[in-house]
């Protein structure tokens, strides 16, 4: 029985072992390598990105540092995320588009209590500003 695809590498460069991982709102998938043929609407929940050790590094440092998302050198064909089924097709009718809003929101206050707690791990730190830079890109949340 096929369970899904197991493998999770580097969305940087491929590599297998991955020490990172960050979670974003789906709509962030158009602002990565790739992303043209992916429905954006169609993901549910959270789209996964996983980073190797040394490039883990460098993301860190782009963003700790240099104030810039990684998210434009990410290769989308290497995140981790569902798509809806396509009942469209297979029940002849149409379903709404799933409302990303919520997810977008929770990711957004769980990127605040992060970004306002001295305590916060760096991990937590790195994906706060990532999803919030790239919501606001993206015109969905204040700059």
């Amino acid at each position: 029985m096929y369970t899904g695809k197991t493998e999770k590498p580097c969305c940087l460069c491929g590599e297998k072992d991955t020490v990172t991982r960050l979670d974003l709102p789906p709509r962030a998938v158009t602002l990565m390598r790739n992303s043209d043929p992916i429905a954006w609407r169609d993901i549910v929940g959270e789209v996964s990105i996983h980073f190797c050790g040394s490039d883990w590094e460098t993301v860190v440092d782009l963003v700790s540092n240099l104030g810039m998302s990684p998210l434009s050198r990410c290769n989308v064909a290497y995140a981790s995320f569902d798509l809806r089924e396509d009942f469209e097709a297979l029940l002849n009718a149409t379903r709404d588009e799933p409302d990303q809003t919520e997810t977008e929101r929770r990711l957004l206050d769980k990127s605040a209590r992060a970004l306002e707690d001295d305590d916060a791990e760096q991990r937590a730190v790195v994906e706060a500003k990532v999803v919030r830079w790239a919501l606001e890109d993206l015109g969905v949340a204040p700059s």
